[in-house]
């Protein structure tokens, strides 16, 4: 049973002092969207009744089919903390679907349920812990953007080092305040970069999180007079921005991931699992790392992973094992950036670690080495692979890959891939200021 009913939101709304609630749903590209409705529309609005144009977001649907209606889920009903505290605002997560009252295809949270509910038909439970980095900017005169800042912090520094701890700090308590379980919070490599990390929770659970953070960054941030990017790497020569998903499976109230009697303790549900996202990562790579940009982080020297390889200790490896066992065991994909869509970054992982677990598939061999040490011909003898190097390579290992296709089905397939190739082509067509630098006068 949910935590609320429609009376139990109806009368929040009129108990609290709330004026404002907004409609809140995401798109195929992992931009946060809503619907704002006053508090006279609050019955309308739980009783699905709240409709949108969706031939105005990119990827939906076409203007012949535009009408489409919001349906909440009501165990997301939350008051935004930042907001007054007279004439309060709230939020609904929603879900959208069509006018016969059919889920949308295109609805990236659809596409996430759907995965999930075939897990649990297996019998599993999905669980996702994010640990997402951000960096906190300046701003200009006129109130736009720099990637200037005083900080002068690096990994876990405090004030007055780090420049950032208030806001931050800010952050963190606004999201307990929403209910949200923070495990930790710390400065990152990078001066300007932070990072929070959230206690692990169910799939679902963890995507909505995951967009409802990024708002309350951006939005505290703006209110402090700085910049919040989450784009992947917005520095040269400066460590990137990742979100590293920890994944669990449960099965009766009992992490499947761990065995006590095996020398690694984990069991070989979690070697499957590892070795379904080894098989897929490279197709699901234009998913977990969106952006033309995300390629700039992936490379050698900057601590994030670029090759496909496992280790329990190694975190220059692609997929990394924390040391907790027992029902805090978990794999920890290292790859991903917070540009991506949760929805759909989760729903493809769960996919790719279920396909191990139904085919019995085996992981190569732990690799313990630094990866990034390794010179292509060791690598090449462990027969080990890269990611892909820029956004047109992942676009094409995305086409190439079924399971990963099916599991987002064929209208987000399409519309994703032809949204990243239009992407992909607008940047290349550019005359970058490095190319200008470099061969304006040479040539």
């Amino acid at each position: 049973m949910g935590r609320y009913t429609k009376e139990d939101i109806i009368r929040r709304v009129a108990e609290e002092d709330i004026q404002f609630i907004r409609m809140q749903f995401t798109d195929i590209f992992g931009q946060l969207k809503n619907v704002a409705i006053t508090a006279s529309q609050i019955r309308r609005a739980v009783n699905n009744e709240i409709m949108l144009d969706g031939s105005s977001i990119e990827g939906f649907v076409r203007i012949e089919e535009s009408d489409q209606y919001l349906w909440p889920d009501l165990d997301t009903f939350a008051v935004l903390p930042w907001r007054p505290q007279y004439g309060k605002v709230a939020r609904l997560i929603c879900e959208v679907h069509d006018p016969d009252g059919a889920p949308f295809v295109g609805d990236p949270r659809g596409v996430l349920k759907r995965e999930l509910l075939r897990a649990e038909r297996m019998g599993y439970t999905f669980n996702v812990g994010p640990e997402l980095e951000f960096f906190l900017f300046q701003t200009d005169e006129n109130g736009r953007p720099t990637t200037q800042t005083s900080d002068e912090a690096s990994y876990f520094d405090l004030g007055p080092l780090d420049h950032g701890e208030s806001t931050r700090r800010e952050i963190c308590l606004a999201l307990e305040e929403m209910g949200f379980e923070i495990e930790s919070s710390h400065h990152e490599l990078a001066v300007g970069q932070h990072e929070i990390d959230l206690k692990y929770t169910d799939a679902l659970q963890a995507a909505d999180h995951i967009m409802t953070f990024k708002l309350a960054v951006k939005t505290l941030a703006q209110k402090n007079g700085l910049h919040a990017t989450f784009m992947p790497k917005p520095v040269c020569g400066a460590a990137g921005s990742g979100m590293h998903i920890n994944m669990s499976l449960f099965q009766n109230g009992r992490n499947v991931f761990y065995d006590e009697a095996a020398p690694s303790q984990l069991s070989p549900l979690a070697h499957q699992f590892i070795a379904g996202l080894l098989a897929h990562v490279q197709g699901f790579c234009a998913l977990t790392n969106p952006l033309v940009n995300s390629y700039k982080r992936l490379v050698p020297g900057y601590e994030a992973p670029c090759y496909l390889a496992w280790s329990s200790s190694n975190r220059s490896a692609l997929i990394r094992i924390p040391a907790p066992r027992g029902q805090g065991t978990r794999v920890e994909l290292r790859s991903p950036d917070p540009a991506c869509n949760p929805y759909l970054a989760f729903a493809a992982c769960l996919a790719a670690g279920l396909d191990g677990m139904e085919r019995g598939l085996t992981p190569p061999p732990e690799v313990p080495e630094n990866l990034n040490a390794m010179t292509d011909e060791a690598r090449a003898a462990h027969g080990i692979q890269r990611l892909p190097d820029s956004l047109g390579s992942a676009i094409a290992a995305l086409t190439a890959d079924q399971l990963v296709l099916d599991a987002l089905g064929s209208h987000i397939s399409a519309q994703y891939i032809a949204g990243k190739q239009r992407e992909w082509e607008e940047y290349r067509n550019q005359v970058s200021q490095w190319e200008l630098d470099k061969y304006l006068v040479t040539f």
